[in-house]
């Protein structure tokens, strides 16, 4: 989206940012959103919280400058009361990256079970990227994913510009922790953005660390985004939560594949099973963690599938019979099974018995770029 520096606060000329639906104006500054401000309502707690979370979000340019400098706020997150949740900004230009800035001021929301998220003040700091390439180039900022930031300022030893209008193949992604990917080692290596950027897609990433729950209110955002490719990673929340029994499941699935459909009733759609989760792959939820192994553990009865509950593996094979029947006439529609991006034999990767490693999540973006080479799934 562009966003007019006269009428916000950025100096010189227009900014360009992508992988956002909306902005907040705050007190600081103002705040990208990953959901557009009038679902607000609708969303509980953690789910606003995750869509303030810079998931893909980056600030695009067109600078001659040799040096940029961002003033943010950010807001980090300590889930774990071990402190926050480590938080990078990376530049790229023309698409490589020259710079990676760590993002250690602003607030910290402290946020520990059975307790009241405790909120600690700090302060905005200013990012500095110097020796940039010379000539006119096109410069995107990308945003910790892990964290909100308020933006500030924007400034430049040489004049800015709006960069040309993208013609690239628009993405959009939705998912779980799994796709927020707030273990990368920066924005630019989640699975989504590696992904994106060896197919040249522009991407949106709509992944929500606990919180893929199939909300009505996301599917009509989906619905009315313009799309070449959706791609929906469904499942591990609602397991791992017990949110779900297969009664109510299936026709959540069902409706918000027939709400996305409304607005998009010839774009390829391909419904993506969850990963490996040790914990759950036999074992219905909810989920704790182990306080001795730091690892998940499901408290649910195994029994209990047969009246319903869902498992990890469950999960797999009801989606794939769902995605079958509805292929039969929807013709763009397709199923991926998780385990092709993350195989069963790498859960060493896990680093928590749940969410892989910095180094799996490059190596997932590598084999979604391959599937869609593979499968065809979106035309270049």
């Amino acid at each position: 989206m562009a966003l007019k520096s006269e009428d916000l606060i950025w100096p010189g000329t227009d900014v360009r940012i992508d992988g956002a639906l909306d902005v907040q104006l705050t007190h600081r500054g103002m705040r990208p959103l990953r959901l557009p401000i009038w679902v607000k309502p609708q969303l509980p707690f953690a789910l606003d919280l995750m869509a303030q979370a810079n998931a893909g979000v980056r600030l695009v340019l067109c600078t001659e400058a040799t040096s940029v400098e961002l003033t943010v706020h950010a807001t980090r997150v300590d889930i774990h009361g071990t402190g926050p949740v480590p938080a990078v900004v990376d530049v790229t230009v023309h698409g490589v990256r020259t710079h990676r800035h760590a993002v250690t001021g602003g607030d910290v929301l402290r946020i520990l079970p059975g307790k009241a998220p405790q909120f600690t003040a700090g302060n905005p700091e200013t990012l500095r990227f110097t020796q940039l390439p010379a000539g006119t180039k096109e410069v995107e900022i990308w945003l910790p994913q892990s964290a909100a930031c308020d933006l500030i300022s924007l400034t430049a030893n040489a004049p800015i510009s709006q960069p040309s209008a993208t013609d690239k193949p628009r993405w959009i992604h939705y998912g779980s922790s799994i796709s927020h990917c707030v273990e990368a080692e920066g924005p630019t290596k989640t699975w989504p953005s590696v992904a994106a950027a060896a197919v040249g897609l522009h991407s949106t990433n709509l992944g929500f660390a606990g919180e893929a729950m199939l909300d009505p209110c996301v599917a009509r955002v989906i619905r009315d985004l313009p799309a070449d490719l959706i791609t929906l990673e469904i499942g591990a929340n609602i397991v791992g939560q017990a949110a779900m029994r297969e009664r109510t499941f299936l026709p959540a699935v069902h409706g918000f594949l027939d709400t996305i459909r409304d607005g998009h009733p010839d774009t390829r759609i391909v419904v993506m099973s969850p990963i490996p989760s040790p914990a759950t792959e036999n074992q219905p939820g909810p989920t704790v963690i182990d306080v001795e192994t730091g690892r998940p553990h499901a408290l649910g009865d195994s029994k209990g599938v047969a009246q319903g509950a869902l498992t990890t593996g469950s999960v797999r094979k009801l989606l794939q019979h769902l995605t079958s029947e509805r292929a039969q006439t929807d013709h763009a529609l397709h199923y991926l099974d998780g385990r092709a991006l993350f195989h069963a034999d790498e859960v060493a990767d896990l680093h928590d018995g749940l969410h892989p490693n910095a180094t799996a999540y490059i190596r997932m973006g590598t084999r979604f770029a391959e599937l869609l080479a593979e499968h065809a799934w979106i035309a270049q």
